[in-house]
């Protein structure tokens, strides 16, 4: 190992292809000093990076990226990957504004073929990339990385199934670093996997396949069955090998003497779909993320040497904390009620919720479609399911929505956290879509909370109602903290709000722009516009009778909400065009999110850029006034 950093003669993945082992170690260990550096700057995923930094290294050593294709999986643990890949410059801008993705983005790079921000992808996409290389007559590896909780989702399943019948050279890394299906792993392990993946035994292998070739069924039957079994009493991996499969591993993730042989050897293998079981540690070389993996997962800013994070003082609990406690408060009065979440405990609330009931709180793992038909079949037994599940996240069970809930007309509660704009995960993450997609379904009821208070009402609300499905929406981050009340009642089914009287211009809010409505009405109030603000509580469903009253009695009405188009502001011109509230000159204004996916920032420059703030509000109905010139005014 040398003193000079070799990572600063390093800008691309071919910089590295020639270098000897200890230069590889030595690389990784930098690597991995580059990325705590990183992130202790920026925040975001810590843990999982630094678990794949020997593999992210060994595999850009071994393969000819970017002609092999490497798709990670999910993508919060390529921050290393950035760094080989060009991009190691703006290493610190990640989740920024302007800056790198905190995910794998095709935009970005040509070494992000795929871009992937939710889970069990990669192995569909890779399936994908080798068949196409395929029918174009090329030779290129495609590699896919999938991880131990990513395997588990049907998606995962399904592409391993259809990849397993297929002849399509496919290489799957799957990224144990749970040792959730993993015998121990030493040097007997490394020793079998470099074994059955090497040159020698693949010849082996094709010969014996030719020798019972022409075979009864029966003979080539069992000759398959006294391989895998010999296989598998001494390495595991049998599941993947009846689907198809040649399972390697498992294999040390941190022992590059151990990893990068078998890589060698998989890499020139000539036919078919190869599984590596490479087993690796989360937070690995990092003591604070080592000793508590799951604080480490995803971080704030955090101080290299002691490993504490940032603090902020909160001014209000957030919207998921509000969320939790309500439930929990309802739980304790209603011993049939139940928390389901897919895989984000800490995310949803649920982990509150269950650490006061452990017996009612379900986690089903990465298995969003699955969590929606178990939460069916329970209210379907007289239970009362709440599936908080993100909303971005929801849309991956959502022909389970319709079929298993909504045509069955079930009262599963779905509690929508992160709705609208997300901050630093971007795109992947924003819940633009769930008012568009959920209320479009008959038998629903639609809520979007404005406030803590109201969320809480709704929570009560979703548990009173026993005749069909109901969803609620809420933002991510801090409430507005105003008061909430002890016994929080429900509300009135499809029954929204004043909350202040004007003549002139309607605001009609759905959900947490409600604030930015009040400051848009003090500013048009300054301007002689007396403006009212209506908060709608529901979409689905609407109230009617407020949206009509707002039509007649102003010259303005402007909609809003973090939704795209085709929600409320939609739902909103359908019933006033019914009424013939369109006829009247009316002037009508809906405002959502653009049809663009809008990029990683800080939530408040994002609904800026989205036009969804204050003053985008001011000036739209300046706008619709044909104040242009006093719109400009303002803005100078």
């Amino acid at each position: 190992m040398t003193d000079t950093p070799l990572l600063d003669t390093v800008s691309f993945p071919a910089d590295i292809r020639d270098f000897s082992r200890e230069q590889i170690k030595q690389l990784a260990d930098e690597v991995r000093t580059e990325v705590i550096d990183a992130v202790s700057v920026t925040g975001g995923h810590l843990g999982a990076g630094l678990g794949v930094v020997e593999l992210t290294v060994a595999i850009h050593h071994v393969f000819n990226t970017p002609d092999d294709k490497l798709i990670w999986d999910v993508g919060h643990q390529c921050y290393p990957h950035k760094i080989l890949t060009g991009r190691r410059d703006r290493i610190k801008t990640l989740r920024k504004g302007g800056g790198l993705s905190g995910f794998t983005k095709r935009a970005e790079s040509e070494y992000d073929p795929f871009g992937a921000a939710h889970s069990s992808t990669s192995i569909s996409a890779g399936m994908g990339f080798a068949v196409a290389r395929d029918l174009d007559g090329r030779n290129n590896n495609v590699v896919s990385v999938i991880g131990d909780g990513s395997i588990t989702a049907g998606m995962a399943y399904e592409a391993m199934n259809n990849a397993g019948a297929s002849d399509s050279r496919q290489i799957v890394i799957l990224n144990d670093n749970d040792m959730s299906i993993a015998p121990p792993v030493g040097a007997m392990s490394n020793l079998l996997s470099r074994t059955v993946s090497s040159g020698g035994y693949q010849a082996l292998r094709g010969a014996a396949k030719a020798l019972v070739k022409d075979a009864p069924r029966p003979l080539k039957n069992t000759a398959r069955k006294a391989e895998e079994f010999t296989r598998g009493m001494f390495m595991g991996g049998t599941w993947f090998e009846e689907l198809g499969f040649l399972y390697v591993g498992p294999v040390d993730g941190h022992d590059l003497d151990a990893l990068i042989p078998v890589l060698e050897n998989v890499r020139d293998m000539k036919e078919g779909p190869v599984l590596i079981h490479v087993v690796t540690q989360k937070g690995k070389g990092y003591a604070p993320a080592e000793k508590s993996a799951d604080k480490y997962h995803g971080v704030k800013t955090f101080n290299v040497q002691t490993g504490e994070q940032a603090k902020s003082v909160p001014n209000a609990p957030s919207y998921t904390k509000v969320f939790a406690q309500s439930l929990i408060n309802e739980a304790r009065q209603d011993d049939r009620i139940v928390g389901i979440t897919a895989a984000m405990p800490g995310g949803t609330g649920m982990k509150e919720f269950g650490q006061v009931f452990p017996d009612r709180m379900f986690d089903v793992g990465i298995a969003e479609q699955h969590a929606v038909t178990f939460a069916a079949g329970l209210a379907a037994d007289g239970f009362k399911p709440f599936c908080a599940i993100y909303s971005t996240f929801l849309q991956r069970g959502y022909d389970q929505v319709v079929h298993d809930v909504a045509i069955q007309n079930l009262p599963v509660r779905f509690a929508m956290d992160r709705a609208g704009l997300v901050g630093a995960d971007g795109p992947t993450h924003a819940g633009a879509f769930d008012i568009a997609y959920m209320g479009c379904l008959p038998n629903m009821v639609l809520m979007a909370a404005a406030d803590e208070a109201d969320l809480a009402r709704m929570v009560a609300t979703a548990v009173a109602r026993d005749d069909g499905p109901t969803g609620f929406r809420y933002a991510r981050g801090e409430a507005t903290g105003i008061d909430i009340p002890d016994n929080p009642k429900p509300l009135e089914i499809g029954k929204g709000r004043i909350m202040r009287e004007g003549s002139r211009v309607a605001i009609f809010s759905y959900g947490t722009r409600l604030g930015e409505a009040m400051l848009a009405a003090e500013t048009l109030d300054a301007h002689g516009l007396s403006t009212t603000v209506a908060d709608a509580r529901f979409a689905k469903p609407l109230d009617t009778e407020l949206l009509l009253r707002l039509a007649k009695n102003h010259e303005v009405l402007i909609t809003i909400e973090e939704g795209s188009v085709g929600g409320f502001g939609a739902f909103c011109l359908h019933d006033l065009a019914e009424h013939g509230a369109l006829d009247t000159g009316l002037k009508v204004r809906t405002m959502t999110l653009p049809d663009i996916f809008i990029d990683q920032d800080s939530p408040e420059r994002m609904y800026a850029q989205a036009g969804l703030d204050a003053d985008a509000i001011v000036a739209k109905v300046f706008a619709a006034l044909g104040m242009e010139q006093v719109e400009a005014a303002n803005r100078a």
